[in-house]
């Protein structure tokens, strides 16, 4: 069985691109802003065991979308992607157990393979 995850980005093309990537490994879902994202969680909750959400968004940011989706979602694993560089706000998210990790852009495809592939193996133990 395909493991089901939800990424979460404002621009298409990255959208496109992720879920090119991955289509073949994952089953990929896409929202393209962080109300979609919500939807898709409440849709396929019972699914979905990884959320990687883009920082920057217009309306609610990653980590915004992310501390409410984890309020409601609190079993799934949440990843930051992001242009930017480490910094504070990524690492009061990392220190309070809001995200697991986060990935720059562009991301490496190995990076986020291994970080699924151990949020599985926690769930198989």
């Amino acid at each position: 069985m395909k493991v089901t995850v939800l990424y979460v980005d404002d621009e298409d093309i990255n959208l496109f691109i992720f879920e090119k990537t991955f289509r073949n490994i994952y089953n990929v879902i896409t929202a393209n802003s962080a109300e979609q994202g919500l939807k898709m969680l409440e849709a396929h909750a019972n699914d979905i065991i990884v959320v990687i959400s883009d920082m920057r968004m217009p309306g609610m940011n990653g980590l915004e979308f992310i501390k409410v989706a984890k309020s409601k979602y609190s079993n799934i694993a949440y990843y930051i992607l992001t242009a930017f560089d480490y910094n504070e706000e990524i690492n009061k998210a990392i220190a309070d157990n809001l995200i697991n990790k986060f990935f720059t852009k562009p991301f490496d495809i190995e990076v986020i393979k291994n970080s699924i592939e151990s949020v599985v193996k926690n769930l198989n133990q």
